[in-house]
């Protein structure tokens, strides 16, 4: 599949998921949702990757890494983000995440040396400028009172701990872990952590027979979970946390184009400019040089000296 499809699979099915996380807030407890919906990611995986013939067996050293990938990405990332709720609008956590591309540079800096192209970085800007103008009247409405604050604090550690299981993820995969099965067992290890935690909180494992309910959580599993969670971290592994991290900053449009078209959001003229502002960001980040890689640029050279110097030996 093309980075172009994959892209557009990540935006168009975590902008949506959205409203299905709407349906999941209520009588059931979060973490309790989440090892629902992770737990059954998990068991999907494991049954089509047994039907294609996929191997499951990994070392010792290749679980390490799926158990990173299952706290960061599928644990932690989303019980914090899931508290910070609590506290804090939806247009304050899109501002939150979207903060997430500029974690991806920094970190694919620290972690891999990779160099982000002067067209990513701006339009990183570009992208986190334009949501803070697509969410600015809802702020305008808001008391940024202690609750406000730690709820924001909350997610953006939410957005650190997705930043750094995107950098799990970029790892294993040079490490030519494949993504299927990195999922499979990074959702089941999530899940079973999230249970812990749910556990040691004393939350009950109710259920809620409904359509809405078991209708958002079949999303939310195969779509939300699966697909585009394959579709992302695909991309992450071809073209850069730095550049696959821009879908934070784009889904949260999508989120505002469904909310027109279903629950009569008036558009007006700080949704067109945000939006503008995203899109051109988009344009800047997707069509940028391929990332400068320090370290494979160095290995050429190394390799060049050492042929220099055994000819000058052989001489």
């Amino acid at each position: 599949m093309s980075n172009t499809a994959l892209y557009s699979l990540t935006v168009l099915i975590w902008g949506s998921t959205w409203f299905a996380i709407e349906f999941q807030l209520g009588t059931v407890a979060p973490e309790i949702s989440l090892v629902y919906r992770y737990g059954g990611a998990a068991l999907l995986l494991f049954a089509w990757s047994r039907l294609r013939g996929l191997s499951l067996r990994f070392a010792l050293r290749d679980h390490l890494w799926f158990v990173l990938l299952g706290l960061l990405l599928f644990g932690i990332n989303y019980i914090i983000a899931y508290r910070a709720q609590l506290y804090i609008s939806s247009a304050l956590t899109a501002i939150a995440f979207s903060t997430m591309v500029w974690m991806n540079i920094i970190n694919a800096r620290l972690f891999f040396a990779v160099r982000a192209d002067r067209r990513v970085l701006f339009g990183a800007l570009l992208g986190v400028t334009g949501i803070v103008t697509l969410f600015a009247p809802q702020i305008d409405q808001l008391s940024f009172t202690d609750g406000v604050f730690f709820g924001s604090f909350l997610a953006v550690l939410s957005a650190l701990v997705a930043s750094f299981g995107n950098m799990v993820s970029q790892a294993s995969q040079r490490a030519s872990l494949p993504v299927i099965q990195s999922n499979a067992w990074g959702m089941l290890y999530g899940a079973l952590f999230t249970a812990a935690i749910a556990i040691a909180n004393g939350y009950e494992f109710d259920f809620e027979w409904n359509i809405a309910y078991v209708g958002s959580l079949a999303y939310l599993t195969v779509f939300g979970s699966i697909v585009a969670f394959g579709a992302y971290l695909t991309l992450l592994g071809r073209i850069g946390a730095h550049k696959a991290g821009y879908a934070m900053v784009l889904f949260p449009v999508v989120a505002l184009v469904l909310s027109t078209l279903f629950e009569g959001l008036s558009i007006d003229a700080t949704i067109i400019v945000g939006t503008l502002l995203v899109l051109t960001g988009n344009v800047f980040v997707l069509n940028a040089r391929r990332p400068i890689d320090t370290v494979s640029e160095e290995r050429p050279k190394l390799q060049q000296e050492r042929i220099d110097l055994s000819n000058t030996r052989a001489g």
